[in-house]
């Protein structure tokens, strides 16, 4: 059973690469076939078609994102500044010479003419902005913290969408500086590894 979890794993993590990659309607079922090493029958028997493997990658995409947030946040002696931290790692990441934005905002985006998919990724959106307001929930009112939370999620899709392409990390930061004046920048941006100069 270890086996067949660990290979379903893989599976997933090399679907939702192509899938974040490629987009949803840009990855054929042939080019699955050839990212996995799976036989058709392999990929239909366990995901039924390309829309149930999709809808798992993008679980396990949004899982794994879950995740990284959770642990920052649970380990963050002040929550404010490890905020700033994944914010500024955000817009590091932009500036990344391969940088493929995030998977659920891209799904999003593109699945316009795919209502139920669409659905799916903004679920999962919503599940990341619910942790967020979990751990504000501690510290500020739940009212307060839902409406952080929302404002967090504004500025992370406007950071995945964006992008490097259109402005530069100083102006990108001064644009969180500027719609997040909540957060401890100024401290917070000499300790991160973003590099104003760019």
């Amino acid at each position: 059973m270890a086996r067949a979890q660990f290979e379903k794993h893989q599976v997933l993590k090399n679907s939702s690469d192509a899938f974040w990659r490629l987009g949803y309607n840009a990855t054929s079922m042939q080019v699955i076939f050839e990212k996995t090493g799976l036989k058709p029958g392999s990929v239909y028997l366990a995901f039924g078609n390309k829309e149930g493997l999709f809808k798992e990658a993008l679980n396990y995409y949004a899982q794994q994102s879950i995740a990284r947030v959770t642990s920052s946040l649970e380990e963050a002696n002040v929550l404010e500044e490890s905020i700033c931290l994944i914010l500024l790692g955000f817009v590091d990441d932009a500036f990344e010479q391969n940088y493929c934005s995030c998977f659920l905002v891209k799904s999003q985006l593109e699945l316009s003419g795919a209502p139920d998919l669409q659905a799916y990724a903004i679920a999962h959106l919503r599940d990341i902005e619910s942790v967020y307001a979990h751990f504000l929930g501690k510290k500020y009112s739940m009212e307060d913290a839902k409406i952080k939370a929302t404002s967090l999620m504004m500025h992370i899709f406007g950071i995945r969408v964006y992008g490097y392409h259109q402005t530069t990390k100083s102006q990108m930061i001064a644009g969180l500086q500027s719609g997040l004046p909540w957060l401890p920048w100024e401290r917070m941006i000499s300790q991160s590894r973003i590099d104003n100069a760019h």
